[in-house]
C-alpha cells in the first residue's frame, strides 16, 4: 500500500515537473511536530518576516491517514514539484521516488537537537535502508549545533559533511531570550493556573519501538505523590509518536500532584516551566542542558535499550550530564539529593554547542539566502 501511494506520488510529481520552479514557494515537511515553535515552524516564521511574498505547503502528521493521503498524492506532490525550497523536521519517504530539480534547496532541520541513541542509517536494514538512504540523498541542507553532531550525522544521514552546516538549531533561540521565557511561562501558567508557585519536574521519555500502540510510564505515581515535597508536581509529556495512545484518566486521583501536559504544543515552554528534568534516552537534554538545571536518567531498560534496541553512540552512564538511576529507589534517592552536576553540565553544553548566542536563526537565513 505504501509503496503504490509512493509511485503514484511520483507520477503526479513529474507531471507537475512540466510547469516552472517558484524559487518564492516552500514544501513544509512537520510530520513530526507542526507548531510555530517547532524546528520547521521557527523557519517559516523567519521566512514570512523577510520575503512577504513567500507561499507555503504544509505536509503534517494527519497527511499519513487515510482520508488526507489523495491529497498528498494528488495535490501536495505538485506543489514539491514547483516549490523552490523544501525545509523538513522528518524523514520524507515520497523523496525516494523523486529527482529533484536544478537549484531546489532540501533543508532537513530535524526534530532533535544532537542524538543520544543511533538512529537513522545507522540503525535502518534492508528495504528501509534502502528507501531512507535515496531519500536522504536529495538532502542539499543539513542543519546542526556543532561538529560533534556534525559528524554524527554525517554518517545517521549518509549525507557528505560539505553538506552539513554548523549554525545552530533556530528552534532553540527562544532559550535564550529572557523576553521569550517570560511570554512562554506566562502562556503556561494562563492554561495551569493551579501550577504556579510549584515545583515542577518534568518527565520526558524517549520513544520506544515498541509502545507506538500502548505507552507506559514507568514512574510509580503512588509512590512519587507520597514521597516528594507537597508542592513538588510531576509533568508527565510523552513523546509525540505515543502521547495520543496514552490513557491518563487515573491521574485525576493524585489531584494535581501528576499531570500530563503532553498536549502542550511548546515543548520549550514545558522546559522554561521545570525545575528539573526526569528523562532516558531523549535528546531533549540538548535543549535543557541550556537551562543549566539539575536532570535525572531513568534508565530502568538501559540493558535492553543497549543490547537489543537501538544502541548508543557513547558509553551511556559516562556521557549523559546527571545521575543515571535503574529503578524507583534510585530515582526517588536523586531527586531528594543536592545538586553536584553543574560543572558537568557546562562541560556538556560546550561540547553540544557551537553558539550559544541564540542567532541561530539569522545564521540560517543568511544561508538560505
Amino acid at each position: 500500500m505504501k509503496q503504490l501511494a509512493y509511485v503514484m506520488f511520483s507520477v503526479v510529481y513529474y507531471i507537475a515537473c512540466l510547469l516552472p520552479v517558484n524559487k518564492d514557494r516552500y514544501f513544509c515537511v512537520m510530520t513530526h511536530d507542526a507548531s510555530d515553535d517547532s524546528s520547521v515552524g521557527v523557519v517559516v516564521k523567519a521566512i514570512k518576516k523577510k520575503y512577504p511574498n513567500a507561499v507555503f505547503t504544509y505536509v503534517k502528521k494527519e497527511d499519513r491517514k487515510l482520508l488526507s493521503l489523495a491529497g498528498l498524492i494528488f495535490v501536495k506532490a505538485a506543489y514539491l514539484a514547483v516549490s523552490g525550497t523544501v525545509l523538513m523536521d522528518n524523514e520524507f519517504l515520497p523523496l525516494a521516488y523523486t529527482k529533484i530539480r536544478k537549484n531546489v534547496n532540501v533543508i532537513q532541520l530535524w526534530h532533535g537537537t544532537g542524538t543520544i541513541k543511533k538512529f537513522g542509517h545507522d540503525i535502518s536494514e534492508g528495504r528501509m535502508l534502502r528507501l531512507v538512504s535515496r531519500a536522504d540523498s536529495r538532502i542539499t541542507h543539513l542543519i546542526v549545533n556543532s561538529d560533534y553532531t556534525k559528524d554524527l550525522y554525517h554518517k545517521a544521514f549518509g549525507v557528505s559533511k560539505d553538506r552539513i552546516y554548523v549554525t545552530g538549531i533556530p528552534r532553540t533561540d527562544i532559550l535564550f531570550s529572557e523576553e521569550g521565557k517570560k511570554r512562554c511561562m506566562e502562556e503556561f501558567f494562563n492554561v495551569y493556573s493551579f501550577l504556579k508557585g510549584r515545583k515542577l519536574i518534568l518527565y520526558a521519555p524517549t520513544f520506544r519501538d515498541n509502545e507506538v500502540k500502548s505507552p507506559k510510564c514507568m514512574i510509580d505515581f503512588d509512590r512519587w505523590v507520597s514521597e516528594a515535597d507537597d508542592d513538588t508536581v510531576l509533568l508527565i509529556r510523552l513523546h509525540p509518536h505515543v502521547s495520543a495512545s496514552y490513557d491518563d484518566a487515573n491521574l485525576k486521583k493524585y489531584n494535581g500532584k501528576v499531570v500530563n501536559v503532553s498536549s502542550y504544543d511548546d515543548v520549550n515552554t514545558l522546559l522554561f516551566v521545570s525545575d528539573a528534568l526526569i528523562t532516558d534516552y531523549s535528546s531533549i537534554i540538548f535543549e535543557y542542558i541550556l537551562l543549566n538545571r539539575p536532570m535525572y536518567f531513568y534508565a530502568y531498560d538501559l540493558k535492553l535499550f543497549a543490547d537489543d534496541d537501538r544502541g548508543f553512540y557513547e558509553n551511556y552512564e559516562e556521557y549523559v550530564p546527571g545521575q543515571v538511576v535503574l529503578n524507583m529507589d534510585e530515582l526517588m534517592d536523586a531527586v531528594k539529593s543536592e545538586d553536584r552536576y553543574e560543572n558537568i553540565r557546562l562541560s556538556f553544553k560546550n561540547a553540544a554547542y557551537r553558539y550559544t548566542d541564540g542567532k541561530s536563526t539569522e545564521r540560517f537565513m543568511e544561508l538560505l539566502s
